[in-house]
């Protein structure tokens, strides 16, 4: 039996607004711009079918790339979204400073190739959902803070007035969101024993569970050095020859950083636990900086173990704090 080893073409896609400039590697061609509506993908889904492909890679842009992204899964092609940044960082250190949508296009299909970034997975429409939900909500929280930060200011009377009155209206789209999370979660069985699983770490809250399970539907499937990474809670080595330079985190999620940082922030005000991780630390003469840093690392693994075992929080089990 003969197999055809030829290799598959991967291609990039640089996502606008309105179009799309699609570059395909082998043979190395450019397709005519491809309008990014429902007729504009439909047809790109058939080209991207017939010539087989190995793999799609395109930048997160915001919603201008979820509605191709979700098409090509569903067509069964598999996908690649990436951070901007790393694309642009490969393109400055193969020489490619000139920077148009056909040639991102082209930097896109040549990273993957030579990096082999991550697929994503199809998610079920119910999470999508509660994603987007979980995505609106900490926008709000981010402009609850600006606000509240201009009422400690020695602001004039009518800015102050102003932002009494926003805040009590993001407050109460924030209680709407959190209903309306609530609620779908409730519906989806998976996701609010996770939910659930999560929560019953002292310190963290539904919310935060929500979140988690909403921006990192890893959990639970990868080992703890890989969700760790995934994330950008791995702490970096920086040596070179004799020099041991500081370890650093960086990369990941920054999302899902934000939010441990606040189940990790708690967790150490509520849990004894992780009071008493950080108190160690403390002993040890660590800066705050990292003694939060190391408690989002451990919470991460911790969480990620009791998923992947279906195990609620023990204090006494002793992979949580070995």
């Amino acid at each position: 039996m003969q197999h055809d080893c030829a290799p598959r073409p991967v291609v990039g896609i640089d996502v606008a607004k309105d179009k799309l400039d699609v570059f395909i590697d082998l043979p190395a061609r450019s397709l005519s711009v491809v309008a990014n509506d429902d007729a504009g993908r439909a047809a790109l889904v058939d080209e991207l079918r017939r010539i087989n492909v190995l793999l799609v890679c395109i930048e997160a842009t915001g919603r201008y790339h979820r509605r191709l992204a979700a098409d090509l899964l569903d067509a069964g092609i598999p996908v690649a979204v990436v951070n901007p940044q790393r694309v642009r960082e490969y393109a400055r250190a193969t020489g490619r400073l000139e920077k148009t949508d056909p040639i991102d296009a082209r930097v896109l299909a040549e990273f993957a190739r030579a990096v082999g970034p991550r697929r994503e997975e199809k998610l079920p429409e119910k999470q999508v959902e509660l994603r987007d939900l979980v995505s609106r909500r900490r926008a709000l929280v981010q402009v609850r803070v600006a606000e509240k930060n201009r009422l400690a200011d020695d602001a004039p009377k009518l800015a102050r007035a102003q932002a009494q009155k926003l805040l009590r209206v993001v407050e109460r789209q924030i209680d709407d969101l959190d209903r309306a999370i609530a609620k779908l979660a409730e519906r989806d069985d998976d996701w609010n024993h996770k939910a659930g699983l999560i929560a019953s770490v002292k310190g963290v809250g539904a919310a935060t569970a929500n979140q988690l399970v909403a921006e990192l539907p890893e959990l639970g499937r990868l080992d703890r050095q890989q969700i760790a990474k995934l994330v950008g809670v791995a702490p970096l080595n920086c040596d070179s020859g004799r020099r041991r330079g500081q370890r650093h985190i960086r990369g990941g999620r920054h999302d899902v950083r934000v939010t441990l940082y606040m189940g990790a922030f708690n967790a150490i005000q509520h849990n004894p636990r992780f009071r008493d991780f950080a108190e160690r630390l403390v002993a040890a003469g660590k800066p705050f900086k990292v003694i939060v840093t190391a408690a989002m690392r451990k919470l991460l693994v911790i969480l990620n173990q009791m998923v992947k075992t279906n195990t609620p929080w023990n204090p006494a089990l002793a992979f949580q704090f070995r």
